[in-house]
């Protein structure tokens, strides 16, 4: 079976759901895979063009699948950034000739699977031109609460139409099934996963170095990122280490406590040798219309490590209170205790390899029923 995949993210950003489901389903049905990148579905705004980056703080963006397998092939789409216009799409479309050409030879080569990762007009172009094809729509973020006024308002009416036209919904987190439950009947609630094979053996987890604990975080630092919630762990266990590890989007709002840590961003491979120095893995996290819809793969790579995660109680997290080695972090929580209860919990090699088996991308979507 042949995959015409609508990414959300460019091929040659690090490895994501998107990467790991093309992968998955080219292993299972050994076909061959177009993946169309991203182009700008929303209209410019003025921090476009205020790229400032901070004195010392490296946000860099690493690039880690420059390298493309034989069987995939990878559009770039060019586009103007005025999809939102209503009535001057057709711009666009002229500037769409070859890939549709492209996308239109490769669906009549034979079985085909059409996947849209992220609503767009040319996503829903396609999906209009080919409504026989068995296609689905991997709904993974609250996709309009990324943006604001019109550009907001015309991605929440392509995301609808997009919702009502495909085989099967897929939905990263319980708030996404709910959502679009009243657009198709045939949705499945597929959680987000972690890349087991790239995780080091459990043995190897259980031999850390004695010195300051950590309570570590690696990832972006954005307008969601909870930093008066990162100030107060730091300040309430002063004898503890904060490490922030990832690009930072959104400023401290002041001077650092002693104990917080920035460093800059840092490949996966060397992310997971930096979570085996942890003590504790944090997912500090405000509470907002985005956050409400989101499941933080974080989370399953924390757990896979053996950490106790320290969470605030935003989006699936919050469903996740009472489960072994989540603490979720309340308005009237003590820090202090929060984190020692935390540090007290002990995951055993068992608990670490059943977490693993059943949170991988294998088992994710080859339980998702996406295969006719």
């Amino acid at each position: 079976m042949r995959l015409v995949y609508f990414s959300p993210v460019p091929w040659a950003s690090f490895s994501q759901r998107a990467h790991k489901f093309v992968e998955w389903l080219h292993t299972k049905r050994d076909g061959e895979v177009l993946w169309i990148d991203p182009y700008p579905t929303r209209l410019p705004m003025l921090e476009d063009f205020q790229r400032l980056k901070p004195k010392g703080i490296n946000n860099t963006r690493l690039t880690t699948n420059g390298n493309k397998p034989a069987w995939l092939t990878v559009l770039r789409p060019r586009a103007l950034p005025i999809e939102p216009l209503f009535g001057v799409g057709m711009l666009n479309r002229l500037l769409w000739n070859e890939v549709l050409q492209t996308i239109d030879a490769f669906l009549e080569e034979g079985e085909c699977l059409l996947s849209i990762g992220k609503p767009s007009e040319l996503a829903e172009l396609v999906l209009s031109q080919h409504p026989t094809i068995p296609s689905h729509y991997d709904a993974m973020d609250d996709f309009p609460a990324f943006y604001r006024g019109m550009s907001r308002t015309a991605m929440k009416k392509r995301e609808c139409e997009i919702a009502s036209r495909v085989s099967l919904i897929l939905a990263s987190s319980t708030a996404l099934a709910d959502r679009f439950a009243k657009y198709s009947s045939n949705v499945v609630l597929v959680f987000n996963a972690c890349a087991v094979e790239n995780l080091p053996p459990i043995n190897n987890l259980f031999v850390k170095e004695s010195g300051t604990p950590i309570l570590g975080y690696v990832g972006t630092i954005g307008h969601w990122f909870d930093w008066p919630l990162v100030f107060e762990l730091a300040e309430s266990n002063p004898s503890m280490c904060i490490r922030l590890i990832g690009p930072i989007y959104a400023m401290p709002p002041a001077p650092l406590p002693r104990n917080i840590e920035l460093l800059p961003p840092i490949d996966h491979a060397t992310a997971i040798r930096a979570m085996q120095e942890f003590s504790v893995g944090l997912i500090p996290f405000k509470r907002t219309e985005l956050t409400a819809s989101v499941d933080p793969i974080k989370y399953y790579e924390y757990r896979a490590m053996g950490l106790p995660v320290i969470s605030s109680r935003f989006g699936e997290m919050a469903r996740r209170e009472g489960q072994t080695g989540v603490f979720l972090v309340d308005a009237d929580s003590n820090l202090s205790i929060l984190v020692r209860t935390a540090m007290s919990c002990e995951t055993d090699i068992i608990e670490i390899q059943e977490f693993r088996t059943a949170n991988s991308w294998e088992t994710r979507f080859g339980t998702a029923g996406i295969l006719p």
